[in-house]
């Protein structure tokens, strides 16, 4: 089983318009409505590639409600989330149909008590136990301790499970002092926590700040790996057009299904951006195009880096 840790869950609703205009009114043409938070759209994409998938975090009022319930239509995906007072929050992605851009809005997230996130804690140390690999993802809501990944992270290394990070920030900064096995960063956070721009340099200063291997997402440049068996670089074949929400949660389903098949880091990387560029062509953020990840897993291109670059 793999374990997916999202604290700030949410209620993702994805608008399409045929063009998005400020100061403007205008008519959907078409409304998706999925769990969301990164770590919810981790473990549909897992769960879509045969993995049994358990996901904890919070859910409170009507919208964690509606949460749940759909998710209890996702085969493969058992809930465990940990009802809270306050209520789960709703991002919104309008899609531009004209342009293929996409405007995202996020909620802040709902007021998480102590004793919420103390009944959480027990919860996920529960958790682990039967855990292959634990991914913690996303934002943190209010009320949540800034260091609550370092803590997390700390509780899988002592249960032994590995243990992949998604986040940015002070969570980021602190969470990868506690040494996870994978940080999984895009340029501009792994920028924000080290002070360089040049994303090998960024990668190799990260590890010596405590992880293990970092994965940094290039964008539509593809990944790129630093880790003690190596440094690679992977690049699709294409841009792929679409909705990119969601697409860096499926290349860490990519990076968490390669970790338990114990596949090597090129086969990883390959799975990933497969995985993250037919997300692109997907509708909705957590799903995939099957025809498009089978296409490209025979044209991710993986070159070893230099250590010395």
């Amino acid at each position: 089983m793999i374990l997916t840790v999202t604290l700030n869950t949410a209620l993702d609703l994805t608008y399409r318009v045929r063009s998005l205009r400020p100061h403007a009114s205008h008519r959907v043409s078409a409304v998706a409505e999925r769990p969301g938070g990164k770590g919810l759209n981790v473990a549909r994409v897992l769960a879509a590639l045969g993995h049994e998938v358990t996901v904890t975090g919070f859910a409170g009022g009507g919208t964690g409600r509606e949460v749940r319930e759909q998710l209890a239509g996702v085969p493969g995906v058992v809930d465990a989330l940990v009802p809270i007072a306050g209520a789960t929050r709703r991002t919104i992605a309008v899609v531009d149909e004209g342009t293929g851009d996409t405007t995202q809005l996020n909620e802040p997230g709902p007021q998480v008590a102590p004793a919420e996130w103390a009944a959480f804690r027990e919860a996920y140390e529960g958790l682990l136990g039967p855990a292959a690999a634990v991914a913690l993802c996303g934002s943190l809501p209010p009320g949540v301790p800034v260091g609550a990944y370092a803590g997390l992270i700390r509780a899988a290394r002592s249960a032994g499970v590995p243990v992949l990070l998604d986040t940015s920030g002070e969570p980021l900064r602190r969470g990868v002092a506690a040494r996870p096995d994978i940080v999984k960063p895009n340029a501009e956070e792994l920028a924000e926590l080290t002070g360089s721009h040049e994303p090998l340099r960024a990668a190799r200063d990260a590890c010596r700040r405590g992880a293990h291997a970092v994965v940094a997402s290039l964008g539509p440049q593809g990944l790129l790996a630093h880790t003690p068996e190596g440094n690679w670089r992977a690049t699709p074949p294409a841009a792929v057009h679409g909705n990119p929400t969601g697409a860096g949660d499926s290349a860490v389903a990519g990076l968490l299904s390669g970790l338990v098949e114990h596949l090597t880091w090129p086969d990883r990387l390959t799975h990933a951006i497969a995985l993250s560029a037919a997300t692109v062509a997907a509708p909705a953020a957590g799903e995939f195009d099957r025809p498009t990840y089978d296409r490209l897993r025979t044209q991710i291109k993986v070159t070893n880096k230099p250590a010395t670059t």
